[in-house]
């Protein structure tokens, strides 16, 4: 019997929420071992490694739980603006433990996977709404597209603008989302790397060259695909040339195959994004910024939960989350094991 720990509610060697709090929040943005370093410059607090990752971990999973709740297709009437939506796939750092040797880290694997990133927001917002997922496939991408969608406002009279940059994967699940009120848009600057490669045979002269496609760059801004497309097959390379020899038919296809992806002109007049730099961009910031540390490898579940652990932060779902954790009050108040799963914020 330990009165005064039944009456004080704590436990020997555990943490805080208020603690807790800090740690997971330090151990978002910087190594573990560099968390333990900051903890002690700050609060004076000399805190194990293991803790701080088993602390981080436990309310990374809770939050990434949380994340997985699936969001059905709305009924009700969303923003009268259109909902912009991209999503791209970047690669992380997974290892895998060797299964059949007595010490795990002989035989391991190393090997890199996709974790895919989604984000939606009105036109107008500069707040976008992320969610991102390795394990689950491009069903759970689309999904999580789906679920960023309907934050950022989108209803059932609601039309998306996607862009992306053509992989088949991302067109699919624009289409299965969100039906015929979605429409997809293909990156601009991922056409113009095709255009470059056709420059090259087509006016190998630089000045020429830059003339060349500034001229179809223009062309396909005001909405006259016709007048690429004649310009590419008048060069396109024979037949029996392969592919990798014949970056003018290889460009002529692309475009020829996606002519309902490539509408810039209306994108344009509407005032919506021609290039999925955002999304691009948040790969760095988001995943890649601690996810991808020099000599840094991850299960593939903590890299799911330390990437869901810094989309909640993103979000602003942070301080819904430990306020719901207080409410109500855990039994022991300074548990080193959080809830699961506790409610989303909204």
């Amino acid at each position: 019997m330990r009165p005064f720990r039944r009456s004080a509610k704590v436990t020997p060697l555990g943490c805080s929420r208020p603690l807790q709090r800090v740690i997971v929040d330090f151990a978002a943005d910087q190594p573990f071992a560099q968390a333990r370093a900051k903890l002690l410059e700050h609060y004076g607090f000399a805190i194990g490694e293991s803790t701080i990752q088993r602390i981080t971990f436990g309310h990374a999973e809770a939050m990434c739980e949380a994340g997985r709740k699936g969001f059905e297709f709305p009924e009700a009437a969303g923003l009268n603006k259109p909902i912009i939506v991209e999503t791209d796939g970047g690669m992380v750092p997974i290892v895998e433990p060797g299964g059949e040797a007595k010490d795990k880290r002989k035989g391991k694997k190393l090997s890199w996977r996709e974790a895919k990133l989604s984000l939606a927001h009105a036109q107008g917002s500069r707040t976008p709404v992320y969610a991102g997922s390795i394990e689950g496939g491009v069903e759970e991408a689309g999904r999580q597209l789906l679920a960023c969608a309907v934050r950022a406002g989108f209803g059932a009279n609601s039309r998306v603008h996607a862009v992306g940059d053509g992989a088949p994967w991302i067109v699919g699940q624009v289409e299965a989302q969100f039906g015929d009120q979605g429409r997809y848009l293909i990156d601009f600057y991922h056409v113009c790397e095709y255009l470059a490669g056709a420059a090259e045979t087509i006016a190998p002269a630089a000045a020429a060259r830059e003339a060349w496609m500034e001229t179809q760059k223009d062309a396909l801004k005001s909405g006259r695909l016709d007048f690429v497309l004649r310009a590419l097959v008048e060069h396109c390379e024979p037949l029996d040339v392969d592919d990798e020899h014949a970056p003018v038919r290889t460009c002529h296809r692309y475009l020829s195959a996606r002519v309902n992806q490539l509408n810039y002109r209306q994108a344009l007049a509407e005032g919506l994004p021609i290039g999925s730099g955002e999304i691009e961009s948040a790969h760095r910031y988001v995943a890649q910024q601690r996810l991808k540390r020099p000599g840094a490898w991850w299960s593939v579940e903590h890299a799911e939960y330390m990437l869901a652990l810094r989309i909640n932060r993103i979000n602003g779902d942070w301080d819904a989350y430990w306020k719901a954790l207080a409410h109500p009050s855990p039994a022991v108040a300074n548990d080193n094991r959080p809830q699961k799963s506790p409610p989303r914020a909204a």
